[in-house]
């Protein structure tokens, strides 16, 4: 039995729902944090051991350069944290419709967005 599906293998014109979007930040969201944890814990344990430590972590981590870092760590910290809810909200029956899934993926990107904002704002 021979299936005759259709291929499509122009990557650029594949388009994805809002909710895979998502779900595929999420996945790259935990990620990102999972590598700066590594980051934090190397600046925690240098910053305890002698006051020229932490003199050198603050040194560091005072320029625009970490400030950006740090900015990017919250900004995944925040996403991950808003699309970690709406997955359990989704493990608990709600939002599992189509449309109920695309506006709980949309309000979780605008309020992503607005913590960004506001995590640059206190940083800087």
């Amino acid at each position: 039995m021979k299936k005759q599906r259709p291929v499509n293998l122009e990557l650029t014109t594949i388009s994805f729902p809002a909710a895979a979007i998502s779900s595929i930040l999420h996945r790259i969201s935990g990620v990102i944090m999972l590598v700066s944890v590594g980051l934090l814990v190397w600046a925690l344990a240098t910053s305890l051991q002698s006051a020229e430590g932490f003199a050198m972590v603050h040194e560091l981590f005072t320029g625009f350069i970490a400030k950006f870092i740090a900015w990017g760590i919250l900004t995944a910290l925040s996403y991950h944290l808003l699309a970690g809810v709406r997955h359990m909200c989704m493990d608990m029956g709600y939002f599992e419709e189509l449309d109920s899934g695309r506006v709980s993926a949309k309000i979780v990107f605008v309020l992503a967005v607005v913590l960004s904002v506001l995590a640059g704002v206190w940083l800087w």
